[in-house]
């Protein structure tokens, strides 16, 4: 029998509309997209678009390739994101040549980071301090059906190290008499409970590997005067 999950944190609240990467290996750019998002004053998603263009340049690495972690946290230290209506995602086929920002995107937005591994409690205590997570995980079969009931994913199953995705952790709780995560996915409303579902550390656990917290705003110039 599934006992009730429940919440003790919850920041979904702070985002907006789930999105779909489609087929795209673009996981990594959506969850920090939209965590940088949702630490803004009011929700305006960001182009995830350009934080992948610019995050596959700095990295070389093709648009048919997933981003680095490494690469995307310094593409919006350095290189910032402008709002989703300054270049839409975009739907294959993705044309090489053409493949480039459209000419004066602005404003571009940056924020801070800071990574680390990964473990429950440091999941738990960022989500405790409003702050949402970038979880990088392993997958598994169940993850894909997006779990039981109301989006619950506790699964003991063997993962493939080779199926990386990147997820947003923005709660937890317990379910199953143990601690549970509630995460935000990029493959549309359709996957869990509407976009999201809790998962239970004996899945979470063994298959987050590394995570990123998003710090404070850089894009308010240095000589501002302080409020």
């Amino acid at each position: 029998m599934t006992t009730p999950i429940v919440p003790a944190v919850d920041l979904s609240q702070m985002f907006g509309p789930i999105r779909d990467q489609g087929v795209r290996p673009t996981c990594l750019a959506f969850a920090a997209s939209d965590t940088h998002a949702s630490l803004r004053t009011h929700w305006t998603p960001l182009s995830c678009e350009y934080a992948f263009y610019k995050a596959q340049g700095r990295a070389n690495r093709s648009h048919n390739t997933g981003a680095l972690l490494s690469s995307m946290l310094e593409v919006l230290k350095e290189d910032g994101q402008p709002p989703e209506s300054a270049w839409q995602y975009l739907s294959p086929p993705i044309d090489d040549a053409s493949w480039k920002p459209p000419a004066g995107v602005t404003p571009l937005f940056k924020r801070n980071s800071a990574s680390k591994t990964t473990t429950m409690k440091d999941i738990v205590a960022e989500l405790d301090q409003k702050c949402p997570v970038v979880v990088l995980m392993t997958l598994s079969p169940t993850f894909f059906s997006g779990g039981a009931g109301p989006g619950l994913i506790d699964a003991d199953e063997p993962t493939d190290d080779s199926m990386r995705h990147a997820v947003v952790a923005v709660g937890h709780g317990t379910a199953q008499n143990q601690l549970a995560i509630k995460i935000r996915n990029s493959w549309g409303a359709t996957w869990g409970d509407g976009g999201y579902a809790w998962v239970t550390e004996k899945y979470l656990g063994p298959r987050a590997f590394r995570l990123a917290i998003l710090k404070e705003d850089l894009s308010v110039p240095s000589n501002s005067a302080a409020a």
